[in-house]
């Protein structure tokens, strides 16, 4: 039956065009110039679907449901088929690649570009590259030797080359075609082609005729030649049975020989004579599809009448070809190797269908379940005894196969659980994958280490993005150095061993003060170095055999320490290692990771201990460091970053998912480095790729954290996921604090401040939404302050249980903090009379403590035993000991905090009921301590450090020292020695804090500013706790200007209120002396009455920073 042309039609725009059918022959694809992948169902589909894979396409390749692009940014990418969604970078080139081909198996892909080079990528690990250099002019065609062993490449420097794959040589070259500097001045692209199954042949298209060289001797077999062409052939291709040959010229001319006979079977003639520049067949056979340089879109049917040939075949061999194959496939696929990304996890267990066609085996696109096989049991048979005893009885045609009798499927075992996971290979932090030629070796906070790997150079670029630390460096790679890590210190190299030289460790120490600043460590025999880090002052490595060896950043050997497991990526930190090692066998595509937390400080301690590596499903880790502060931290390939929660037991949080950011799917976020102060994630966005290229020079992107917390859309939601972000991202500041370590104190002031203020908000919508028993669990995270305020706002809204409720949890607070408070002093007291080899410093600090703990007890003391100085004997408070003049015991300080600084005028026989009241508990709240309370508001005030105050100028500690002064009675002259004998002789009063009083007195009259700075001194105080006397008078008045002018004036009236009503206040204390005692002393037992009650009724509301946050909770309704 004679062959049929159908008309052509317009596939794409002008330019190359290719064309290839889908694995099962259901649809032909086609690729052109424009970017578009069209798949059409048949030559007269009006309606192909269209794929945009880039801006220009130059090359393109199917198979098993993969589709890979050469594209115009120099990169192969991967696409699936049918779908089309991107699936990553397969592998780039600093120039176009201009031919992509698929292996037999479709496992590999090779590809010729214009920089002359030629590669081999494995499309499940990109990673795995061979690079073939020798041409000295661009690659125009590639193609696989059907049997994996050799690749055939022509180029412009007219050449024909055969490569061999495994040793990376070139086993012959044959000068052929005409040289050009150039791909678009090529006469012929040269598409040449092996033959398929046996390999036996190479047809390569020269001028008019296709020649063929003999495998493995590479002499030329013939020549296949037709009178109908008369310009040169352009492409070639063997039909999937072998024993046809088509070709394509650049005048529109097809001719179809059949091998046996050298006879031209079909001529073909293009209706324009356009350049044939794409020829596919059928799977099948019987069909030739082609394009040409205009981008139309050709189909020849019943082309030699294949159909039968093949038919008659293929029914003499099925089962035999199948079992062949099915060995074929547990030889050449190694299930440890496949890409981590693109698995199947699922357990498909292999299928021995003797009805299904050879050609048609891979038509699924999915792979098959490589790891399903038991080896090395003894049902199974060696494949290589089988194919080697079919190999000698095929003959050249394939029409008889070494009669081997396949296994029974009872034979054959079969292990039907969970597949095994393949192990993450080890990876250095910050690096692109070693097979590039141009790569980073790392990219961290430090700076950045480039290494260019090519013929030209062979070398190490060091950059530091401050210079201030070290300018940029240009190392020799003489040794090629695979793994590096930069530090602020050293410069720390690792390279692998040859059959010369082991294993090495190179350290650069620039910054020793020495000249010999290089030191260098052979590993032992057989010892590979897998992954490296710095620290402050140390160095080390994990190599193969399970060993992790620390030196000093001078080379000294110090401690070797045995893993659990293949060491996976290191990182270190100051005096932290953090190690991820494989702890056991992941399945279903999951990793078994376990992660250890090292401190090599001076108490060297593990703290994390081999713990699992929580991972998201089926992902492995690519990241792995510390925050700059010091929290570690890693990410994984789904992109979730985590950090150590210390605050909860070494837990690990999500603190961001980089997917989220991402516009395409086979986009994503390379990382290079972590900031919780601000909080800021660097890393550098990546189109397509999972790494950046060394050029151009990529830019970094900041990306916000954000913890996966429900309903963010909603106020409550946001609320919530910023409250304990703000906490998670400072709990580096408890860890800083109790290591020793130097940190800012205002930071943790300013977080506290931010978490309230939130837990404020939450409050007052909770209140809206009448959740009370929720605003209860709100205020059991709030500081005093912040619980003073949500008392009151319950109170304004008519809350009352929720207020009362509010107030018993803060008079169980007060008492809590009060005895946390002994509790501490107790300690410190034991470690000052146990602890004789402290340092000066520490001793010295630890006496100024002491002295201020004394100095405010004192001036509590003073300030109580005057108020009641003139008070009858059996009307005054008993004291629960006796009061002494210089050693007043510690246990008197928590009854201080909690009876007498409630209201230190206040004469009343049952001070037990002071706690009842409501306003006596707003009172002591902010009276209790000045340390600053953690968002919890138990037990965490003994962690922060008390400001160090001068002995010779103590600060008033409270407000009430101010407040005594003011409500004092002004004693006459002649009056001022009885009180201070009688202060002598009670042995309670400091002379210090006399020479307070009389200056405070001397003070007439005092401004509307000292009035509101004596009642806003504790805030200013616990906002910031080291400002001294200066500094408090400074924030004063920036507060006080920030007033309206309404209050300021309100303060200002109560200064000439208070000014007017001095003298009047002062006639009636004047007494004649002659009057009678007992009515002075009456009097002066209900003076202190009146002053309690009037400092209640003028007591304003504190105008804190915590209050303006929470300004809502007092507007008028």
């Amino acid at each position: 039956m004679p062959s049929s042309q159908k008309p052509m039609r317009y596939g794409h725009t002008e330019g190359h065009t290719e064309v290839c059918f889908d694995d099962t022959g259901s649809y032909i694809v086609t690729c052109g110039s424009d970017g578009d992948v069209r798949i059409w169902e048949s030559l007269d589909d009006d309606d192909p679907k269209s794929i945009n894979v880039g801006e220009k396409a130059y090359s393109f390749a199917l198979k098993n449901g993969k589709l890979i692009t050469a594209m115009s940014n120099n990169a192969v990418q991967i696409h699936t088929f049918p779908e089309g969604a991107p699936d990553g970078i397969l592998t780039r080139f600093t120039t176009n690649a201009n031919h992509v081909v698929f292996n037999a198996d479709g496992t590999k892909v090779a590809a010729g570009s214009s920089d002359f080079l030629v590669k081999i990528v494995e499309v499940a690990d990109s990673s795995k590259q061979k690079t073939f250099r020798g041409h000295d002019a661009p690659v125009l065609s590639v193609s696989f030797d059907p049997k994996d062993t050799f690749l055939a490449t022509a180029s412009c420097d007219g050449s024909v080359r055969v490569w061999n794959i495994s040793e990376q040589t070139c086993e012959t070259s044959w000068p052929l075609l005409q040289k050009c500097n150039d791909v678009v001045n090529a006469k012929s692209i040269c598409r040449l082609s092996w033959q398929p199954k046996t390999g036996k042949l190479l047809a390569v298209p020269v001028e008019k005729v296709i020649k063929l060289y003999k495998r493995e001797t590479w002499h030329h077999h013939l020549d296949l030649k037709d009178d109908f062409i008369t310009q040169t052939l352009n492409v070639v291709a063997w039909s999937p049975c072998g024993q046809y040959v088509a070709a394509g010229s650049i005048d529109g001319c097809i001719v179809i020989w059949k091998m046996d006979t050298q006879e031209c079977l079909e001529r073909v003639k293009h209706e324009k004579r356009y350049t044939i520049c794409g020829l596919a067949w059928h799977p099948k056979g019987g069909q030739i599809a082609y394009t040409d340089l205009e981008g139309n879109l050709g189909l020849i049917e019943s082309v030699c009448d294949v159909d039968g040939k093949k038919s008659h075949k293929a029914a003499s061999v099925p089962t035999t070809k199948d079992y062949d194959d099915l060995f074929d496939e547990d030889d050449n696929e190694d299930f440890l190797n496949r890409d981590l990304d693109d698995v199947d996890w699922g357990s498909k267990p292999v299928r021995n269908d003797e009805e299904e066609n050879d050609d048609l085996l891979m038509a699924s696109g999915r792979p098959r379940n490589k790891g399903a096989r038991i080896e090395d049991d003894e049902n199974s048979l060696d494949t290589g005894v089988l194919k080697t005893d079919s190999a000698h009885d095929k003959d050249d045609d394939e029409e008889s196969i070494a009669p081997v009798q396949p296994l029974s499927s009872t034979q054959r075992p079969f292990y039907d659980g969970p597949v095994p996971t393949p192990r993450q290979k080890p990876f250095q932090a910050g690096s692109t994958p070693v097979h590039l030629t141009h790569r980073f070796m790392v990219w961290n906070s430090v700076g950045i280490i480039r290494c260019y790997n090519d013929e030209e150079d062979n070398a190490i670029d060091v950059e530091f993005h401050d210079t201030a630390i070290h300018h940029a460096m240009h190392l020799p790679n003489s040794l090629n150095h695979t793994l590096a890590d930069l530090s602020r210190e050293a410069i720390l190299l690792a390279c692998e061993s040859t059959e010369e030289l082991p294993s090495k460790l190179h350290c650069i120490h620039f910054n020793s003060w020495d000249s010999n600043k290089e030191w260098t460590v052979d590993m032992l025999q057989g010892e590979e170095v897998e992954a490296i880090c710095l620290g402050h002052g140390w160095a080390a490595c994990a190599t193969s055999s399970r060993l992790l060896r620390v030196f000093t950043i001078g080379g000294v050997q110090k401690e070797i320490l045995s893993l659990p497991g293949p060491v996976v990526a290191m990182a270190g930190h100051g005096e932290q290692l953090l190690v991820i090692f494989h702890k056991g066998t992941g399945f279903e595509g999951d990793q078994n990771l376990g992660i250890q937390l090292i401190e090599f400080g001076r108490k060297k301690r593990q703290v994390l201990h081999g713990d699992p590596l929580p991972l998201s499903k089926k992902s492995y880790a690519t990241w792995l460091g510390f925050s700059a502060e010091g929290t570690p931290c890693y990410v994984d390939s789904e992109g979730i970053v985590r950090m150590l929660n210390r605050g909860l037991g070494n837990t690990w949080t999500p603190v961001c998912n980089t997917r989220e950011h991402c516009k395409g799917k086979s986009d994503h976020y390379w990382v290079v480095g972590i900031h919780e102060n601000p909080q800021q994630l660097r890393c550098i966005p990546c189109k397509g790729a999972r790494f950046p290229a060394t050029l151009p020079r990529p830019a970094v992107a900041v990306l916000p954290f954000k913890l996966p917390f429900c309903q963010t859309a909603t106020d409550k939601g946001q609320m919530e996921e910023e409250f304990w972000r703000s906490v998670l991202f400072h709990n580096y500041l408890d860890y800083l604090s109790q290591n020793g370590y130097e940190h800012d104190e205002s930071v943790k002031g300013h977080a506290v401040q931010e978490q309230q203020n939130l837990l404020m908000k939450m409050f007052a919508l909770s209140c809206t939404l009448e959740r009370e028993f929720r605003c209860m669990e709100l205020a059991e995270l709030m500081t005093h302050n912040a619980t003073n305020l949500a008392i009151k706002y319950a109170s304004r809204s008519r809350r009352l249980v929720l207020a009362q409720r509010l107030s018993e949890l803060a008079a169980e607070r007060a008492a809590e903090q009060a005895a946390a408070e002994e509790e501490e002093e107790e300690q410190q007291d034991f470690r000052n009379h146990l602890n004789a080899g402290n340092t000066p410093t520490e001793w010295s600090q630890a006496r100024v403590r002491k002295l201020q703990r004394q100095q405010s007890t004192e001036k509590d003391e003073e300030i109580t035993d005057q108020a009641n100085e003139d008070v009858p004997d059996e009307t005054k408070p008993r004291s629960p000991m006796p009061c002494e003049s210089a050693s007043t015991p510690k246990s008197a300080v928590p009854v201080a905090a909690n009876q007498g600084r409630i209201n230190p005028f206040k004469v009343s026989s049952s001070q037990k009921d002071s706690l009842g009241h409501s306003a006596n508990i707003l009172d002591s709240m902010t009276k209790v301590s000045k340390k600053n309370a953690t968002p919890t508001g138990r037990g965490a005030a003994s962690k922060e450090k008390s400001p160090v105050i001068k002995p010779l100028m103590p600060k008033p500690k409270l407000k009430q020292a101010a407040a005594a002064a003011f409500f004092q009675p002004r004693t006459p002259r002649n009056e001022k020695k009885t009180v201070e004998e009688k202060g002598e002789k009670n042995g309670t009063a400091e002379p210090e804090s006399k020479t307070l009083i009389e200056d405070n007195d001397s003070k007439r009259p005092k401004t509307g500013f000292q009035m509101w700075l004596d009642e806003n001194r504790s805030c200013i105080l616990t906002d910031n706790p080291h400002f001294e006397e200066t500094e408090i008078i400074k924030e004063g008045m920036s507060r006080f200007r920030a007033l309206s002018a309404e209050e300021r004036m309100v303060w200002t009236e109560k200064a000439k209120g208070k000014e007017a009503s001095d003298p009047a206040e002062g006639k009636k204390r004047k007494r004649p002396e002659g009057v009678n005692e007992n009515k002075r002393e009456e009097d002066q037992l209900q003076k202190p009455n009146e002053d309690s009650s009037s400092a209640k009724k003028s007591k304003s509301f504190q105008e804190t920073t915590v209050t303006r946050l929470a300004a809502f909770a007092y507007k008028p309704s």
